[in-house]
């Protein structure tokens, strides 16, 4: 190639790079000067946002598909941050909240400064005021010092702060907000974590002062807003400050939930005006039968505490503004009810309009259960159960096409029966058809967080009080009582078991003495009448106490001979836990906890008698009440005394010895005759167990606890041959994601090992003459399917405490024969001299203490004589049909006095479930089973 050639090419070569660059160059002004103007615009008018999809949360239907519990289309606001304008921020918040509260709606606000008539107080210091009122724990005391009085209030002998935790947390409806690590009410390190997460000041502690400083320096909000509208644009700020790490910030954040048509339009309407704000439609649940199957189902809240805060948001991945289930089977099954969330990412104009969608994830669904209740049979038990209950409270007359029943006794109407459950179970496979609780509530209000006034309709009014109407409380878990009479057919089963004859016939004469204690026969209690000779049937029937006392002891008490087996309080407890009364029944809730653990024996009362003597010693002996010299050499000398008399009840030494003991650890010669005779007499004596804990425990009395779910699942076990079932709320578990593999693992049925299973033919026999002969035959006179069944009453003593003990007092210090003036200053002074005293800082139990050092002649007895007696726990249990049974019931009413009053319930129950209330085209009652049809 000659070099003309190569000359020819590189010219031809250059002319051609500079023709593209020219082209590029063209390209370029034509873009930057022609087109510039409107590329500039489209690029302004063109937002590409990453945007989460919420995932639907599981449904969760009855047996048949029945919606329980659903979600429905509700609209969101949401705040990308990264789109806002810093200078416009407060602008922002304060248009969003105006429209909201213009509206109704609410706001996610959890900013912890709160503005009262007495000033700006913080959420986390108002909480944990408000639950010391609630638990009667002085305002002064630290966590430590309220853990240990609710440990001694509870009577709990452990020492190990985490094994009282569990006792204490063991214990319906009380909360217990301390750290036993830190040993700081969990809303203390709540307040910690805030201060960091804002980075307050170490020296601005007082609320004022940090809601000031929040204000001016961290939010710069102008003055000319209010206090509480500035407060208003600070919790939608702390939304935005706080809820998402700095590697998020991408991420929009939810600052109002399930809000009103209106609020949509307004915000809508002015989207121009207010950057970085969304509306997105999102899936939120919903409750279709309102109060139906509360208990079962639970319900949904914030995450609050720090073990969810630890479990949600750290472990799982949730963001702090979601909703998670709190109880029943939203709380169980929240992982497979939480779904799994999409997203998107979209081009938007700058109205926020969607332009187009660039990428989407769908979100997967959670997962459906299907509960083993039948929704329409729920309703049913439910509207029995209040319906009973209201009837019950006025006296009045409960008629039904299966009965008349006038429910009042000779002491009137029971007004106080104002609480109840029904639990309802198919004998043969454990699945639970009816959970029934009165009162209830609707979860529907805690589906997007509960406002204070809905709150306050919840709680009980009158705190003070147990068996005051909770209608949070779930009785059929949480509320274990003793069993009354119910409990019979065990003792009886026992006998047979080990050689009684049902046959066998003791006469009843009226009452059994052991010792200085007096056991009587319901029916010689009442009238001085007795009930003759009975055998085991006609003893369940007729529910009496003379014929248990004797076989639980093995004793023929009416001919003074021993009965021929044997049998002894170790037989009656191993029948106990074989029916499964001292274990938890299996069902598919563990919040709240179900109570467990009820069946009393001897070590258990031992334990007790000692805690319980502890406690009495702590609050009783001082300082004061050892030799000076010993308390100078040794500071724990109390301590040590107190623990060495509570050992000795396990031996229950004579009084001599008592008193020598009581010398040696240095209680003064004042001191020591008292204290003998108070551990001798009052404990020691009571500490190990004797033939009259057996008479108690043989009619379901004494230290007895089994809740309605425990007591049915005896029952069934009872009605169905001896099988034990675990009980289930659960079907079947159906997955959205056909990916899954869920299922629900069938326990295997246990056969008790029973030495002769036809012994509970017996049994049955004596429980179906209940409903025929015995206590319950006019409660199914009329009924055309045969019953079995049994009434009960736990004893339940003491008097109702007024929800303020000091208006209690002072309204009666007439009757106290002591002046106000008077009780008032000895009031204050008790108070002022005992402040290192917990007692003394209630001013009801301080008043008590200052009437009676006024008038010496009044006792404790004396003080409460106004108040209102507590009535009975009322029982009513069983199965039906008697020849094949199907389902088994139990009734628990609180207060009811008597229990028949439960019969009713057992009797509509049974025939709603079979039908009776159905009438087919000929005119004749339905027989089937709801459960088969």
């Amino acid at each position: 190639m000659n070099l003309k050639d190569t000359k020819v090419r590189f010219l031809m070569m250059t002319a051609m790079i500079l023709l593209f660059f020219m082209i590029i160059i063209f390209r370029l002004a034509s873009l930057m000067i022609a087109e510039g103007e409107a590329h500039r615009e489209y690029a302004e008018n063109r937002i590409v946002k990453s945007l989460s999809i919420s995932a639907p949360r599981g449904e969760i239907r009855d047996r048949y598909g029945r919606l329980l519990a659903g979600n429905r289309p509700s609209f969101s606001v949401e705040i990308s941050k990264n789109e806002m304008i810093d200078e416009r921020i407060n602008e922002i918040s304060a248009e969003l909240t105006h429209i909201f509260n213009r509206n109704g709606d609410q706001f996610i606000d959890s900013f912890p400064i709160i503005l009262t008539d007495k000033g700006f107080v913080f959420k986390f210091d108002e909480s944990i005021a408000q639950w010391k009122e609630n638990y009667e724990i002085p305002e002064e005391y630290n966590a430590k010092e309220s853990f240990d009085l609710l440990r001694i209030r509870y009577e709990i002998d452990e020492s190990e702060p985490a094994e009282v935790q569990q006792r204490l947390l063991a214990i319906p409806e009380l909360t217990v907000p301390i750290s036993i690590r830190t040993w700081k009410f969990t809303e203390e390190m709540r307040k910690d974590q805030w201060f960091e997460q804002m980075r307050i000041p170490e020296e601005k502690e007082n609320p004022r002062e940090v809601f000031q400083w929040l204000r001016n320096e961290k939010f710069d909000i102008p003055e000319h807003f209010t206090h509480r509208k500035a407060r208003d644009i600070m919790a939608i700020r702390e939304q935005i400050e706080t809820q998402l790490p700095g590697f998020m910030q991408y991420q929009p954040i939810k600052i109002a939930q399930d809000i009103s048509s209106d609020s949509v339009s307004l915000i809508e309407e002015m989207i121009y005006e207010l950057p970085g704000v969304n509306i997105v439609v999102e899936p939120v649940r919903t409750y279709p039968e309102n109060n139906v199957a509360a208990h079962v189902l639970g319900n949904l809240g914030k995450i609050s505490d720090q073990s969810e805060i630890e479990y949600y948001i750290d472990e799982k991945g949730y963001l702090p503004s979601d909703i998670i289930g709190k109880t029943g089977i939203e709380h169980k099954f929240e992982d497979l009810l939480k779904g799994k969330d999409g997203s998107q990412r979209v081009m938007v104009d700058s109205r926020g309009r969607l332009v187009r969608v660039l990428e989407k994830e769908e979100p997967v669904p959670g997962e459906t259960i299907k509960l083993t209740i039948d929704l329409e049979f729920q309703k049913r038990v439910e509207k029995i159960l209040k319906d009973v209950l209201e009837t019950i409270q006025v006296g009045g007359t409960y008629e039904t096409p299966w009965g008349s029943n006038e429910l009042v006794g000779t002491q009137g109407p029971r007004k106080n029966a104002t609480s109840g459950s029904v639990v309802v179970t198919d004998v043969k496979t454990g699945e639970i058809l009816a959970m029934a609780n009165y009162p209830a509530y609707d979860p529907n209000l805690f589906v997007t967080g509960i406002s204070n006034d809905d709150w306050e309709k919840v709680m009980p009014e009158n705190p003070r009080d147990p068996l005051a109407p909770r209608p949070l409380l779930n009785i059929a878990m949480s509320t274990a009582v003793q069993p009354g009479s119910t409990y019979k057919m065990l003792v009886g089963l026992a006998g047979l078991e080990s050689g009684l004859s049902p046959t066998y016939r003791i006469r009843d004469r009226g009452y059994i003495q052991v010792g200085e204690h007096s056991f009587g026969n319901w029916l010689w209690n009442q009238s001085r009448q007795t009930m003759g000779y009975q055998n085991l049937y006609e003893a369940i029937a007729d529910s009496n106490n003379y014929y248990f006392y004797s076989i639980a002891n093995a004793y023929d008490y009416s001919r003074n001979r021993p009965l021929p087996y044997e049998m002894d309080v170790d037989t009656l407890i191993d029948y106990a836990v074989m029916f499964g009364l001292n274990d938890p029944t299996g069902i598919e809730i563990d919040r709240p906890r179900e109570q467990r653990g009820g069946v009393p024996n001897p070590e258990s009362k031992l334990r007790m008698t000692k805690a319980v003597l502890r406690n009495h010693l702590n609050r009783i002996l001082g300082e004061g009440d050892f030799e000076p010299e010993l308390v100078e050499e040794n500071p724990e000398v109390q301590q040590k005394a107190i623990e060495h008399l509570v050992e000795l009840a396990e031996i229950n030494p004579p009084r001599y010895e008592v008193y020598r003991n009581v010398r040696d650890v240095g209680i003064i010669e004042s001191r020591a005759n008292a204290i003998t005779d108070l551990v001798k007499y009052s404990y020691y004596n009571q500490a190990n167990w004797s033939i009259a804990d057996t008479m108690n425990f043989s009619i379901g009395q004494g230290s007895h606890a089994y809740t309605p779910l425990q007591m049915t699942n005896y029952m069934a076990m009872v009605a169905n041959g001896g099988i034990r079932n675990q009980l289930s709320v659960v079907r079947d578990i159906s997955p959205e994601n056909p990916s899954s593999n869920i299922s629900v693992q069938d326990s295997e049925p246990q056969h008790l090992p029973l030495n002769d299973p036809n012994n509970l033919m017996h049994i049955h026999r004596g429980m179906h003459e209940a409903t025929v002969s015995g206590g319950a035959r006019n409660y199914f006179r009329d009924f055309p399917v045969e019953v079995a069944a049994k009434t009960g009453t736990a004893q339940r003593e003491g008097k109702i405490p007024p929800a303020d003990e000091v208006e209690y007092l002072l309204s009666n210090l007439h009757h106290f024969r002591v002046d106000e003036s008077a009780v008032l200053a000895e009031t204050e002074r008790l108070m002022n001299e005992n402040r290192d005293q917990h007692q003394f800082q209630d001013k009801g139990y301080a008043m008590r203490i200052a009437i009676r050092n006024l008038n010496p002649s009044l006792t404790n007895r004396d003080l409460d004589e106004y108040k209102e007696d507590y009535d009975n726990f009322s029982w009513f249990t069983g199965f039906a049909p008697y020849e094949d049974p199907e389902i088994a019931i139990s009734v628990l009413i609180f207060q009811g006095g008597a229990g028949g009053y439960g019969a009713p319930v057992f009797r509509e129950v049974v025939a709603e479930y079979l039908g009776l209330n159905e009438e087919a085209e000929n005119g004749t009652h339905i027989l089937n089973s709801y459960m088969t049809q």
